[in-house]
């Protein structure tokens, strides 16, 4: 197969594995989304999962948040690794979205970006999965099967996001991401499949 021949019968295999796409990280808004997304890196959406119900009882708002001493958040989201780094851009983007933002998060990449802790993945997520806006959140594993399955390239995430969002259309990328690691979780693990054992793989270059 050409590469957008691949790229073509990804999406259809995933669309038919996939059809809903749940969002898997808890959240009730686009702040608690926001805080949600920022712990989830470098940690599993497991493990965020079990610590934001009590990080999300203490304070599930910027305006509570930023009243919450540091340290208290650094002792719930400890389990999520970096607490030090984390629990001080939770409480500072709290501070700067009440007092810039009024209180809201912003639907705009660079206002989301000049947060602090949240990167161009994070806000590619919480663009994508709180507003709606057409974006193509790469992390490290759709980096590793996007380059499986000769997507991409791309010496980094930056480069994959660029060369994936080229492959597929426009109003399929907030759904694929989700389905991509959705299907690499479950059958094209780093360990698990070597590129020759799960389904897509053996499709893609079946011989």
């Amino acid at each position: 197969m050409l590469k957008q021949q691949r790229a073509d019968h990804v999406r259809r295999r995933l669309q038919e594995l996939y059809p809903e796409t749940p969002i898997p990280l808890d959240h009730k808004d686009a702040y608690t989304l926001l805080v949600a997304v920022l712990l989830s890196a470098q940690c599993t959406d497991v493990r965020v999962i079990l610590v934001t119900p009590a990080l999300f009882a203490l304070a599930d708002n910027p305006y509570d948040m930023m009243r919450v001493p540091v340290e208290k958040i650094q002792a719930i989201i400890r389990p999520c690794g970096l607490s030090p780094r984390k629990s001080a851009a939770i409480s500072e983007l709290s501070k700067i979205l009440v007092e810039k933002h009024g209180g809201g998060v912003p639907q705009d990449f660079a206002a989301l970006e000049a947060l602090p802790g949240v990167g161009h993945k994070t806000a590619s997520v919480v663009m994508a999965q709180a507003f709606g806006v057409p974006a193509f959140p790469v992390d490290t594993h759709i980096h590793r099967l996007a380059t499986r399955w000769k997507l991409t390239s791309g010496k980094n995430v930056v480069e994959t996001e660029r060369d994936l969002k080229k492959l597929f259309p426009r109003d399929s990328w907030n759904r694929l991401h989700l389905q991509i690691i959705f299907y690499g979780r479950e059958h094209c693990t780093a360990r698990g499949c070597d590129g020759k054992r799960c389904l897509l793989c053996r499709e893609l270059f079946a011989k």
